[in-house]
């Protein structure tokens, strides 16, 4: 097992610190999400600017040349997340309103979003019971997409299974495989649970991607639902940006689900 230790800047004494170690009693089982989720649902910034791509003498640095056409209202479950998260998704083209992690269904509803998106957070996935059944619940009416937590939530939501791993993943580079695409990218990560694979096969997912590392699951999506999610941070700032496509991919993904409403729609 990984030894316990302690870090502090409060300047405590050796003993005070090995006792404090020793009495830690880990993270597994520990909703830390509460702690770190907003009060209170809002806009993102609604004017643009604080999502507006960096740019030196009119040049466009911005991480990949997807222009959406059409502008999709998305609802954001925070469960702790990254600011360039939320820029990510304004600038490829989402209206994001950020909800607390503990919203209902019936509260993500009341907006009429187009799309869900689930944030990645600290702590153990399976003890967000009440972010599972909401999800649950929401999973044949919206396209989501969710990222490290969000992932995790998503995996329990359909009744598969995280652990925790021996040693986390932690850093920006991280090889990860596309299994349909056979391309590699190097990710960005920070995470000590992963999803159960077979669990996620057992129940109607296919595996996408996996970890080179250690061959752990990096990426899913749904056999007959517009749902995906992938282990990684594709909004890593500063890089790498090898994934940041995916945001382009959801945005496709959500015009394509409401263009298909639209013709299945009596006229």
């Amino acid at each position: 097992m990984p030894s316990k230790a302690c870090l502090s800047t409060e300047g405590i004494s050796d003993k005070e610190a090995l006792e404090k170690a020793k009495s830690w009693d880990g993270i597994v089982g520990k909703d830390f999400v509460k702690e770190v989720t907003c009060t209170q649902s809002f806009t993102w910034d609604p004017t643009g600017e604080e999502s507006k791509t960096f740019t030196v003498e009119g040049t466009d640095l911005s991480k990949d040349d997807y222009k959406p056409t059409e502008v999709h209202k998305l609802v954001a479950f925070d469960l702790g997340a990254k600011r360039a998260i939320y820029k990510n998704l304004k600038r490829h083209g989402f209206d994001v309103i950020v909800l607390p992690a503990n919203a209902t269904a019936e509260e993500a509803r009341s907006h009429k979003p187009d799309a869900i998106f689930l944030s990645n957070g600290p702590g153990d996935p399976s003890a967000l019971s009440y972010a599972h059944q909401t999800v649950q619940s929401l999973l044949s009416d919206f396209p989501i997409f969710g990222i490290c937590l969000g992932h995790q939530v998503l995996t329990h939501a359909i009744g598969a299974d995280t652990y925790k791993l021996k040693f986390g993943h932690r850093g920006g580079n991280q090889p990860v495989k596309n299994i349909e695409t056979e391309k590699v990218a190097i990710t960005s990560q920070n995470h000590g649970f992963a999803s159960d694979k077979e669990k996620l096969e057992e129940m109607g997912a296919i595996v996408t991607e996996y970890n080179l590392n250690d061959q752990t699951v990096s990426g899913m999506r749904l056999k007959d639902l517009p749902v995906f999610s992938v282990q990684y941070h594709p909004e890593a700032a500063p890089g790498p940006n090898d994934a940041t496509h995916l945001f382009a991919t959801f945005h496709k993904l959500v015009t394509e689900e409401k263009n298909k409403k639209a013709s299945e729609s009596p006229s």
